[in-house]
């Protein structure tokens, strides 16, 4: 992708850590050699090989760590720039840090990985084992911890052998199930679908509250079905109703981490499972359900497939338009979260967006449980492209989506285009404002 549509931030995964207390430039700055030394994805380059990309680990590096003063007022302006700034993979480290100071005692650092060396599970490793190095070089030494068992090379070699022994038989299984897959979804958008993508985007956040979490784990319960399932099968029932058709393939991400040595990896694992979910016949949401948890089940003994493979074997019609085999992407965000402790400093998460959108449209969920596993409610972002939809859109799609997981939650056994999907105000304006008689 990087080399069919050039250097852009398409694929860039920034995250920011707030400090509340002094840091020290040297100190980080050696740190973050030991941890890009320590993980061997986080300084390999890609450069073509006889026309192949080919991957080249470098031994010695320069760091690129970036200082800037900025103020309260300009530093979500400038988190997004920085996050911006796209990678050059033939010759740039796949790993940035930019250290925003606004004060002498409030800092931000912003560590942009380009998506070829990492995923979303990667940045509890590595904030962790910056932490570590940072600790120990602000007593002057270099980290005392247990080196890794293993590499991200010693990965792709494992996978390489899986695929020789698994190949042919889930490639079958997934040509069989997406055999017939519409070209893509016909989505309730603002504008024409350009000739070529910008995957310029922008975020919404809505949030599911705990009685309605509380009521959707409850459901998921009683059908032997996990949340994610019924989220997807809500998803998918709400783009039918919608106008999307019957034939409704998601995007799903699997976290690809099935050996515990790769827990404390840095690396790209993530692999993408396309979930092809059938509304035909107006089914009740649990039957809709039960046939959405059959589906997932499947799929995911099916996950060892890279993504990649499956759409060149696949080879659907593809368009510089538009995202092949799925064009909505669903995902539960239940990273490991980073253990970060410094003496005299308080370090909590601060909010970057790249505004860029690979997908037309990606629902992020994170669920959040007390200490006795209480339901507390679901955070929710809509990511979407802005050359297709406006804001207010996606902010009334999101609305739907909640009312149609609590009427699904309140009567499962309802036809799904039975299944409220009107806000308050529309009520009001179908049973008042449009039937003054």
């Amino acid at each position: 992708l990087a080399q069919l549509e050039g250097p852009s931030a398409t694929y860039n995964l920034p995250n920011a850590l707030r400090f509340d207390g002094p840091v020290d430039h040297h100190a980080l700055h050696a740190a973050l050699a030991d941890l890009i030394g320590r993980h061997e994805s986080l300084r390999t380059l890609i450069r073509p090989v006889d026309g192949e990309p080919t991957q080249h680990v470098l031994e010695d590096f320069s760091v690129p760590l970036h200082r800037h003063t900025t103020s309260p007022q300009r530093l979500r302006d400038d988190l997004t720039a920085a996050a911006q700034q796209p990678f050059h993979l033939d010759h740039d480290l796949p790993v940035r840090a930019d250290l925003f100071t606004l004060d002498d005692h409030q800092h931000v650092l912003l560590l942009t990985l380009h998506h070829i060396a990492g995923d979303g599970w990667s940045f509890a490793p590595l904030a962790n084992d910056l932490t570590t190095a940072y600790q120990a070089r602000l007593h002057h030494h270099a980290p005392d911890w247990t080196p890794l068992p293993i590499q991200y090379i010693d990965y792709t070699l494992w996978q390489r052998e899986l695929l020789d022994t698994v190949r042919e038989q889930q490639l079958a299984y997934w040509r069989q199930t997406l055999d017939g897959l519409p070209d893509h979804l016909t989505l309730p958008t603002d504008r024409p679908r350009p000739a070529i993508a910008s995957h310029h985007g922008a975020t919404t956040t809505f949030t599911i509250p705990a009685a309605l979490h509380q009521q959707l784990n409850d459901l998921a319960r009683q059908h032997n079905a996990t949340l994610f399932m019924v989220v997807h099968a809500a998803l998918a029932a709400l783009l039918t109703r919608l106008g999307a058709g019957t034939d409704i393939p998601i995007g799903a991400p699997t976290a690809g981490r099935t050996d515990p040595a790769l827990e404390d990896l840095i690396g790209f694992f993530v692999n993408t499972l396309v979930l092809r979910t059938n509304t035909t016949g107006n089914p009740t949401f649990a039957e809709l359900l039960q046939q959405t948890r059959t589906t997932n089940l499947d799929a995911y003994s099916h996950q060892d497939l890279p993504f990649d493979f499956l759409v060149e074997a696949l080879n659907p019609h593809r368009s510089l338009a538009r995202h092949p085999l799925y064009q909505v992407a669903l995902a539960f965000q239940n990273f490991h979260q980073p253990d970060i402790r410094l003496p005299n400093t308080q370090i909590t998460a601060e909010p970057v967006h790249t505004n860029v959108a690979p997908f037309d449209l990606a629902i992020y969920l994170t669920d959040h449980y007390d200490a006795t596993g209480t339901p507390l409610g679901i955070e929710g972002q809509a990511e979407y492209a802005t050359d297709l939809f406006n804001a207010t859109t996606i902010e009334t799609l999101t609305h739907r989506l909640q009312a149609l997981l609590q009427a699904a939650a309140n009567h499962p056994h309802t036809p799904i285009d039975d299944l409220d999907i009107l806000l308050p105000n529309e009520h009001h304006q179908i049973l008042t404002t449009w039937n003054n008689t």
